[in-house]
């Protein structure tokens, strides 16, 4: 049986999404298959994202930003927008049975010392762990009842 897919938007793709991107495959890949994008996709991914999730043991380095667009002939199970403008601007997608949005502060506007930043990207990042791990440990029970 093919695992369903969970796609995570946000703007920018480049930090929330891929935070939550790696978090959720962590927890669950072998439930689902898991991937991210973007309303107006940066180009890159954040740095402080990788370095925030290498501090937890996931490594995301190798992760790109993407459209969300560029999903749209794939079916797509779940679809989580991470921020307010990726959940107004949200197309429906093949397959889509579900959509949350569990908004996060975007940390790619942090100001403060380079340490100040990084605490921010740390606590967006836990906050993304605690909600996604739930998440996943949701599926596992539903699929164990």
């Amino acid at each position: 049986m093919q695992k369903p897919t969970v796609l995570i938007l946000c703007t920018g793709n480049s930090c929330r999404s891929h935070m939550a991107e790696g978090i959720l495959r962590n927890a669950g890949s072998d439930l689902i298959e898991v991937a991210s994008a973007g309303s107006d996709p940066s180009g890159y991914v954040h740095p402080k994202a990788i370095t925030a999730l290498e501090e937890i043991g996931i490594d995301i380095s190798a992760h790109t930003s993407k459209h969300m667009n560029d999903f749209l002939e794939q079916e797509i199970h779940t679809v989580i927008t991470v921020c307010g403008n990726a959940d107004q601007a949200c197309p429906t997608y093949p397959g889509q049975t579900q959509r949350h949005h569990w908004g996060f502060e975007d940390p790619a506007h942090a100001e403060g010392s380079e340490d100040e930043i990084m605490e921010i990207f740390r606590k967006v990042r836990d906050e993304i762990k605690l909600v996604f791990e739930a998440y996943a440990a949701g599926i596992r029970s539903a699929r164990t009842e």
